[in-house]
């Protein structure tokens, strides 16, 4: 596969999504971003904004198998990984898998799960694979997680780890659609739409998992000029020294916005990566690696905000 048919299949899989999915063209660009790099994403925003259907019509388009997980207080470890089961016919155990085995994971308010749960799936997320009773049991060569943090009810809620907050690739904000988005939501609603019924919407599996990989090592070989490498390194560096911050991006943030960029460069056809498709990527790669300040919050600053002035002060490349 080269970068004409990366590019030829990723514009094909948007406007399959956006069959079902109207009025949030970023918010399915950035997801397919996701699966082409081959990382994780946080999906962030108020119920009924179509996260849950963006990230089954995504698996469904692509061809891959999908697990929905409901994160709860009393989630368990073995929930989500599984267990291993004794057969009493041959007297030996055999592992049952969880729902944490598939292709592409919804993790569904995940900041209400304990930390033993939290850890299993950091573990999965990070080394891609999950070990019970001393056992490493390999994920998906093409597992991804898409999480929905709950963004509005904290009670019965735990704070997500640092260090896995920094295991997800992007923060995907999802806003409500604007009017006509609405309309035409209402619109196919009325014409027979059903979010349980993919297939009878019309979408058509276009992939599998092994034209998926091929389409990572696509991105992959698309190439990063060296202005381009210190220019994002520039950029993560940068949010270090903000005003309004206490923690800055880590060096994982850099790698992460140059793969990021890389699945941004196919998306729009070419075989390098430009620095308009670094500043594209860095608010949804760097908005959850920053902690600000308790006085800037109280200000009414955003991360995104802090973000747009380093990113306009920033000198860019030519």
């Amino acid at each position: 596969m080269d970068i004409h048919e990366a590019s030829d299949v990723a514009d094909r899989l948007l406007a399959e999504m956006q069959k079902v999915i109207v009025g949030q063209d970023r918010i399915l660009s950035e997801m397919v971003a996701t699966l082409l790099a081959g990382g994780h994403a946080l999906l962030e925003g108020v119920p009924g904004t179509a996260k849950t259907l963006s990230a089954r019509a995504m698996s469904h388009v692509a061809g891959v198998r999908f697990r929905r997980i409901q994160f709860t207080p009393d989630l368990m470890p073995s929930d989500i990984v599984g267990v291993n089961v004794y057969n009493t016919a041959t007297g030996e155990f055999h592992f049952r898998e969880g729902p944490l085995f598939a292709d592409i994971v919804l993790a569904d308010e995940i900041n209400r799960a304990p930390a033993k749960t939290q850890s299993a799936l950091l573990e999965a997320m990070e080394e891609r694979q999950a070990t019970v009773d001393g056992v490493p049991h390999p994920m998906s060569s093409i597992f991804t997680v898409f999480a929905t943090p709950n963004p509005i009810e904290f009670e019965g809620t735990y704070p997500l780890p640092e260090a896995e907050v920094d295991r997800f690739m992007l923060k995907i904000v999802i806003d409500y659609p604007d009017e006509t988005g609405e309309v035409a939501i209402l619109d196919n609603v009325e014409k027979g739409f059903s979010p349980t019924d993919l297939a009878g919407a019309g979408l058509e599996p276009l992939l599998d998992v092994e034209r998926v990989l091929a389409l990572r090592q696509v991105v992959r070989s698309v190439h990063v000029e060296e202005s381009v490498r210190r220019y994002a390194t520039r950029i993560v560096r940068g949010t270090r020294s903000l005003p309004q911050v206490s923690l800055g991006a880590s060096p994982r943030a850099a790698v992460m916005l140059m793969l990021a960029s890389k699945a941004q460069a196919v998306l729009e056809g070419r075989t390098f990566v430009t620095p308009d498709d670094v500043k594209a990527m860095a608010p949804p790669v760097l908005r959850h690696r920053i902690l600000l300040l308790p006085e800037a919050e109280v200000e009414g600053r955003t991360a995104d905000e802090c973000l747009g002035n380093l990113l306009n002060t920033t000198d860019v490349p030519r």
